[in-house]
């Protein structure tokens, strides 16, 4: 499992991960290179292969536990998390049986990104000062939970980044974006894409895309109606239930057929 930017495995993220272990499926995560627990400066992410790499060598090295030989394996992102999913696909295209992508990060929406010429002057600046916490955007959290009292939880994560994002990271995060968009064809293995069609943060225009240019046999694609960002926390308990028991119904249906 692999989560977004500026979160972490704990807290809200953790909730998915629980209602999945209560039926029946071993979870498995890390916290992202500047992110939570994890070694770096905090929300600085300078090279998303690198986060590839340490998934892929973590993800699989859970694999070779020998009471995990023989099972299924799939692969789960939120948001930034989804397009880490896929370029581990990308990496290992036969290593996982599948893939739940919770709007991914396959292109940032424009509402978040800062408009010209301020991304010009960024993108100039951050070659001297990469790390500089300077662009201007708007609160994800405001732009991402629905239920004000989940903000109220959000909010109170010790772990969670809340300064500006960082020049180097905003300018990586646009480079693997306009990446995936490009190689949407390229995606083979099974997945189920959900995006809510309120979402402001990630486009759930590109996720149709996905679904429309994917070369995959397996596909499905859930899009919510009036539904935001954070859908498996942000949202009402009916709606979380929601999204929640369709994801568990893909993987039930992947399941059956090993």
């Amino acid at each position: 499992m692999v989560h977004g930017y500026g979160n972490n495995i704990s807290w809200t993220f953790q909730a998915t991960s629980i209602f999945l272990a209560q039926s029946g499926f071993a979870c498995f995560a890390l916290d992202l290179e500047g992110h939570g627990a994890s070694q770096g400066l905090k929300a600085f992410v300078p090279n998303v292969d690198s986060v590839v790499h340490d998934c892929l060598c973590f993800f699989n090295f859970v694999k070779q536990d020998p009471q995990f030989q023989g099972l299924p394996s799939f692969l789960y992102g939120e948001s930034m998390g989804g397009a880490i999913c896929l370029l581990i696909h990308f990496a290992d295209p036969l290593g996982f049986d599948g893939a739940v992508l919770v709007a991914p990060m396959c292109r940032i929406s424009d509402n978040v990104k800062p408009r010209w010429p301020i991304p010009q002057f960024l993108t100039a600046v951050a070659k001297f000062l990469p790390t500089l916490a300077i662009v201007p955007t708007a609160d994800l959290l405001d732009k991402s939970v629905k239920v004000e009292e989940k903000k109220i939880v959000a909010e109170m994560n010790p772990m969670r980044y809340r300064g500006k994002p960082r020049l180097g990271t905003v300018l990586e995060l646009l480079r693997v974006t306009e990446h995936l968009s490009q190689r949407l064809s390229d995606v083979r293995l099974p997945f189920i894409v959900l995006h809510g069609n309120a979402d402001v943060v990630t486009d759930p225009s590109v996720s149709k895309a996905l679904y429309e240019e994917a070369k995959s046999e397996d596909k499905t694609i859930k899009i919510y109606e009036g539904m935001m960002h954070s859908m498996l926390f942000g949202e009402t308990d009916e709606n979380v239930e929601t999204v929640r028991n369709d994801i568990l119904a893909w993987f039930n249906g992947r399941c059956r057929r090993k």
